[in-house]
Formats: structure tokens, C-alpha cells, sequence
């Protein structure tokens, strides 16, 4: 006798069995007991979630012959459910859309559609992955899905429903699926094991419950490819055999090392890893499960039902969330999914994953450009600004010199840089990096920050010549303006002239222009320039 897998030994034989689609099978039941049956039914999901399960217990339930009429409880016993549950009833058709996708097909199908059936009270067509028939198959259903003969019932089943045309969807009631809890997946594989006397961990269970994402089937698949093992327990250290996958305690090993910056600890801990066997795609894995799981924990709260760990795990995952803020972890996810990515297709997989744990652990010197802004603009005018480790100079004095002991020449005046200081001196840095600085032109000056001819940001129009309003006392005005004085100061320039600008009709009025100035005063914008030998 042929064996049997446990996925099709145990498909649920009610609409009551059906695990994680509640609100489905009840919408069903009571649809059969008011009589209110519809004649086509389409049901979407992922992989392994039910929908071909009801889509059979639905057919029994219409064509139950112990019962005078469809009935929300088949009996399971009679002919009918009997041969509708091993899938060979002659009233049941199940067509798979993927190998029946032409025209053929279907008119195959509305002729013989029209014949009533054998013995059932209905005729069942059960279409699988009906996003595989062509355009004109699905042309050719149409009118037979929208008005077909009394004794035809189409039920519909498919895993993308986006390429189902909005035609024959309007045509038949939706019902999406759910991927199923982890919890679900968990008791359900528990209640199986009990009846075929399987022992097992809960925390075994639970684990490929887990791996099983939202897959009854998926999950029974992985069980019933250990119980084949012949061991006497499904353990953990069992399915980490089969599987092999980081272990919980690596992985917070690997986290709690990032946390603490050390990267020679991590690439440590990530040599133990590899060396025990594992792959790099799985510890990519297991190592954004983690992440997640600690992000939903800052996020939701350490008791949220999210997260789904033994209690020990979660008590580390908790202390754990506390070391990053909620945009640090959206980074790390999208840098690891970058990474999971790369590493399937790289024959340098190491390389890669090494790279980005020794970057996940310089964490702090990444900030956004907001927290810049804020940390220059938070430093009052005058004095030194450090970000990073960067010195952008003060108004009282010279930057400091790349060169110990460097100071200004006799003819140059106090409070400017050094020749000696402007070409040998450290440039600004932001994070280890050069900052860069305006572009110069052949004379050694710097260009101005708003290119002539275009706009200015924050104001819109053309630009007046210098020599339009453009006087001594504008050129004081502005270099009195504290964000002037900050750029002059960041860039170790000059004001050397200033230009009048005419804003864009409802544009915010320049911060240097008074709310009391006379109709024909503009805001003005300065050209900022580098000092030069000359």
C-alpha cells in the first residue's frame, strides 16, 4: 500500500477543520444554509493556505447525498464526499489552469456544460491557478461564467489574483485567504503528531511553524520530512540537522556584538557560524528574523502577540530592541534584505556578509542629514562646530593647521587662515570624509552658491545685476546675517559682493528683509568667494 503524505492524509474534511480561515468557512456555511449559493466562487492566497481544501469541502457540501439538499455539514461517508475528497468525482472536475490555458480548453468546457451530472445535484468545475489561462480563454469563459446553466457551479482558485482580468472577477464572489498564525500552524501540527503518535518538542513545532511562513502545507511537509528521519524525538538540534539554520543563541551572540560595536567579536561569531555548516543566505535570514522581531518589540511594546519566541529569547530580545531607534532598524532591514539578495547569486558570499557586519557596527557614525542641519545650526555664531569629529573653524581665529605649531603669516590679518593653513590644512570632515567645497574657478575663487542666471532656493525669478540697489551698506547687512557668517566660516571665505533678487510671487519673504520695506527693496544673496595668495 502506497503511502500517504501527511499534507493529504490530513486536509481538513469541514468547513469547522479549516485552520486560520474562519471568516471564510463561516461566509460559506451560512450561504448554504439560506440558499443564497452563488455560481462562481474565487479564491486567491498563498501557497498552502486552504483555498483547494474548500474549494472540496464546498463541492461536498453542495452534493452530499446523504442529505436532501446542499448542507453546511457533509457527511464524509457517502460516495459522493468520498470520491470528491480523493478528487476523482465524475460531477467534480478539477482542471489545472496552468497545463488547460487555451481557447481549446475552455470551449471544450462550455460544451460540456451543458449536460447535467451523473448523480450529483450540481456540477462542480474547480479551476487551480486560473491566472494561467490566456486571454482568450478567459474571453471565452465569460459568458458562460457570468450566465451559466442552473446545475454549474465554477469555484476558482489562484496565488496571483492581479492577473485575473477585472471581467471575470466581477463575475464570481472573492474570497482572499490569510497566510496562517504561526500559532495556528503550531497546535494544528500538534493535534497531528498526537494522532499519529509522533513525538515531538513544542519548541521543535514551533520553529517550523515559523519556517512554514504562513503555509499549512509547507509546515506539514517539513514535518513529515523529519518524522522520515526514524528518530525517536523531533528536537530542535534534529531539525537544525535537517535544516541547518543559525541557532537562536548565535544570533543574539551575533546581535549583542553589533550593539557593542565590536566588529572583530561579530566577524568571530560569524566564522563559528559558517564553520558549523551554515549557509550565508540562511544566517542573512535568521539574522533579519531577529531584527524584526526586535523592531516590532520597540515598536508594539515588549508583550505584543507579534512576535512569536520562547520566553527566554524574548526576554533578550527585549533588553536588546532598547539599543537602536525605530529608523536604525528600518536601515537594517533594507541593508540585509540588499544583502540577501546579493549573496544568492555572488560567488564572494562571505565577503559581502562580512562587509556588512563590520559596517552594522559603526551604527553611530551614520545620521541623517536633518540631525546635520540641526547640529550646525544649534552651534551659536562664533564658534568652533564639530560633527563627527569635523572642525569648521571660528570667527576669532585661524582653523586649525594640518601642521603642528602653524601660524598665520605677518601680513596676513589676525582672525584669517594661513596661506600655509588653506593648502596643507585638513579640509573639514563630516563622519571621516572630506567635506566638499565649492567648486573654484581659475582665479582661485570660490563660485557663488547660486549659480548666475538661476534661482536662488527658497526664492524664484530673475536676478538684478550688481549694479541695480547693490551697495556698502547691503554688503554690511548681509554679512551681519548669522547663516552668512556660519557659511563664510564653514568655507573659509569672503564676501566679496551681493546681488538683488526679486521673489517668486507667493514666496516667503527673505529672513534678511523686514516686513515694513519700502515696495522696491528685494532680498539680497551674497557670492561667497575664497581668499587667495594674491
Amino acid at each position: 500500500m502506497s503511502y500517504t503524505v501527511l499534507a493529504r492524509k490530513h486536509r481538513s474534511p469541514g468547513f469547522d477543520d479549516v485552520v486560520g480561515q474562519e471568516p471564510i468557512a463561516t461566509t460559506l456555511k451560512n450561504a448554504i444554509a439560506t440558499g443564497r449559493i452563488h455560481h462562481g466562487y474565487l479564491f486567491t492566497g498563498t501557497r498552502g493556505v486552504g483555498k483547494t481544501s474548500m474549494a472540496r469541502i464546498l463541492a461536498k457540501a453542495l452534493n452530499c447525498l446523504k442529505s436532501d439538499g446542499p448542507t453546511p455539514q457533509p457527511c464524509n461517508s457517502c460516495e459522493s464526499c468520498l470520491s470528491v475528497a480523493a478528487g476523482e468525482d465524475i460531477d467534480v472536475l478539477e482542471i489545472d489552469a496552468a497545463s488547460n490555458t487555451g481557447v481549446d480548453n475552455i470551449r471544450e468546457l462550455r460544451s460540456n456544460a451543458i449536460y447535467r451530472p451523473a448523480r450529483s445535484r450540481f456540477k462542480i468545475y474547480i479551476i487551480d491557478e486560473v491566472h494561467m489561462l490566456s486571454t482568450g480563454a478567459f474571453n471565452a469563459l465569460l459568458k458562460t461564467l457570468e450566465e451559466p446553466p442552473g446545475h454549474v457551479k465554477f469555484i476558482m482558485a489562484t496565488t496571483e489574483p492581479q492577473k485575473v482580468p477585472a471581467t471575470i472577477q466581477s463575475r464570481v464572489q472573492r474570497f482572499d485567504f490569510r497566510p496562517i498564525p504561526p500559532a495556528a500552524i503550531a497546535g494544528q501540527l500538534a493535534r497531528i503528531c498526537q494522532v499519529e503518535g509522533i513525538d515531538a518538542e513544542p519548541a521543535a513545532l514551533r520553529r517550523i511553524a515559523r519556517l512554514a511562513n504562513g503555509s499549512m502545507r509547507d509546515g506539514l511537509s517539513l514535518l513529515d520530512q523529519l518524522h522520515s528521519i526514524g528518530a525517536q524525538k523531533i528536537s530542535l538540534e534534529l531539525l537544525e540537522q535537517v535544516l541547518p539554520r543559525p541557532g537562536d543563541e548565535q544570533i543574539c551572540q551575533l546581535v549583542d556584538k553589533l550593539i557593542a560595536r565590536d566588529a572583530a567579536a561579530a566577524l568571530a561569531v560569524l566564522d563559528a557560524v559558517v564553520s558549523s555548516g551554515h549557509a550565508m543566505e540562511s544566517l542573512v535570514v535568521g539574522l533579519m528574523e531577529h531584527i524584526r522581531a526586535m523592531m516590532l518589540l520597540r515598536v508594539c511594546g515588549p508583550k505584543t502577540e507579534l512576535v512569536d519566541a520562547t520566553d527566554a529569547l524574548r526576554a533578550a530580545m527585549i533588553e536588546q530592541a532598547k539599543a537602536f531607534d525605530e529608523p536604525v532598524y528600518v536601515f537594517m532591514l533594507a541593508m540585509l534584505e540588499e544583502l540577501r539578495r546579493s549573496v544568492r547569486y555572488s560567488g564572494t558570499s562571505r565577503a559581502l556578509v562580512e562587509a556588512v557586519i563590520v559596517r552594522l557596527c559603526m551604527l553611530e557614525a551614520f545620521t541623517s542629514l536633518q540631525n546635520v542641519a540641526e547640529a550646525i545650526g544649534s552651534q551659536p555664531a562664533g564658534t568652533p562646530s564639530r560633527l563627527g569629529g569635523a572642525s569648521y573653524g571660528s570667527a576669532s581665529g585661524p582653523p586649525t593647521s594640518g601642521r603642528a605649531g602653524a601660524a598665520p603669516r605677518a601680513s596676513e590679518p589676525a582672525g584669517r587662515p594661513s596661506a600655509a593653513s588653506r593648502s596643507n590644512g585638513p579640509s573639514p570632515t563630516v563622519n571621516g570624509s572630506a567635506a566638499a567645497k565649492p567648486p573654484a574657478n581659475s582665479k582661485g575663487q570660490m563660485r557663488s552658491l547660486a549659480p548666475h542666471g538661476g534661482p536662488s532656493p527658497g526664492l524664484q525669478g530673475p536676478i538684478l545685476p550688481a549694479s541695480r540697489g547693490a551697495t556698502g551698506n547691503d554688503i554690511k547687512k548681509v554679512a551681519a546675517n548669522p547663516v552668512v557668517r556660519r557659511a563664510i566660516e564653514l568655507f573659509e571665505g569672503t564676501l566679496v559682493s551681493v546681488r538683488p533678487l526679486i521673489p517668486a510671487a507667493g514666496a516667503p519673504a527673505a529672513p534678511d528683509k523686514p516686513a515694513d520695506s519700502p515696495p522696491g527693496e528685494h532680498a539680497l544673496e551674497p557670492d561667497i568667494a575664497q581668499e587667495t595668495d594674491e
